[in-house]
């Protein structure tokens, strides 16, 4: 019986334990390049992101110039926002104004284009370059001096406004103008979320719409109870993406007023005075806590949006 048992070669039970070791190496030896090809994303975040975001707001409690030491002020400049400064209540008004006007605006005027663009023209590709390219050149300094030279006094707008008898203004020379030009703007720079609903409406079925036309639906009918309600993760998206982008809007009321948030700071944006306190006052440890409190702002109105969207937001048979 003992004869008959068989016994294994040695070979035969080291080999596994063999085979284990050698990938464990080759594993270890994978994990060292990769940690290698990333050292220098991981370098630039610590030093680029994470190493300024944490002197910032340290700054944000001191007293800093950008010429002298930085002194240690505790939350002087955090009180002195919200009771000692007119002009920052003001700014943040202007922002929202801006913010809640243009990005509905916006929005609607992209899915409307969207809508028509969804009929099947002919070109298509060629329309979507052409309306893309607002969002492309819309916060460059170039279409900023544009704008301002269209909506100037001597600008097209009132040359326009001159063949029909209507005497023009300087519409960014005048506090009750100035922001609604660049609200509209804002409203031009559609390209983006219109490629985005374009997309979206693309991904609803036809057999939804032939079913509807079948029971009698019309087309506002159908806008309303298939194609809005299956463009709300759409519409979620790109209203957190604008809000975002609307509030750290800098570019065109900075060169639209020549610097100053004029006239009678009826275009001074949050960023811009964020600006002219760091970099024109020197006041650094003021412009930190005012960056803090606009990242606080944002990061609060995307987590309100987030808990709403289970409200309207549907994602398939969900709400």
């Amino acid at each position: 019986m003992a004869d008959s048992v068989a016994v294994k070669p040695r070979d035969a039970v080291t080999e596994p334990a063999r085979g284990g070791h050698r990938s464990t190496k080759r594993s270890r030896r994978e994990a060292r390049a990769a940690y290698l090809f990333l050292a220098p994303w991981f370098a630039g975040l610590l030093v680029i992101t994470i190493g300024p975001i944490v002197a910032s707001l340290y700054l944000s409690f001191t007293d800093y110039s950008l010429l002298d030491e930085a002194t240690w002020v505790g939350w002087d400049n955090y009180v002195r926002m919200f009771t000692q400064d007119p002009r920052f209540l003001n700014s943040l008004w202007v922002t929202t104004v801006y913010v809640v006007v243009s990005v509905p605006m916006q929005l609607a005027f992209a899915l409307g284009l969207a809508l028509v663009l969804d009929r099947g023209l002919r070109g298509l590709p060629f329309y979507r370059s052409v309306f893309y390219l607002p969002s492309l050149l819309g916060g460059s300094v170039a279409i900023a001096i544009l704008w301002r030279k269209v909506f100037g006094a001597d600008g097209l707008v009132n040359a326009v406004l001159a063949i029909f008898g209507i005497q023009g203004t300087g519409w960014v020379a005048h506090p009750d103008y100035a922001l609604g030009t660049l609200i509209l703007l804002h409203v031009w720079t559609f390209g983006a979320p219109m490629i985005i609903f374009l997309a979206g409406l693309r991904q609803i079925p036809s057999s939804y719409y032939e079913a509807a036309a079948v029971d009698g639906a019309g087309p506002v009918r159908q806008f309303r109870a298939i194609t809005l309600p299956l463009l709300t993760p759409i519409i979620f998206f790109n209203l957190v993406l604008e809000l975002i982008k609307s509030f750290q809007s800098f570019t065109q009321a900075f060169i639209v007023s020549n610097g100053s948030g004029g006239p009678a700071d009826s275009t001074l944006f949050y960023t811009l005075y964020l600006y002219l306190q760091g970099f024109r006052d020197y006041d650094m440890g003021y412009a930190a806590a005012m960056a803090w409190v606009l990242m606080l702002i944002i990061a609060g109105l995307t987590a309100v949006n987030f808990l709403a969207s289970k409200y309207w937001v549907f994602y398939g048979d969900t709400k």
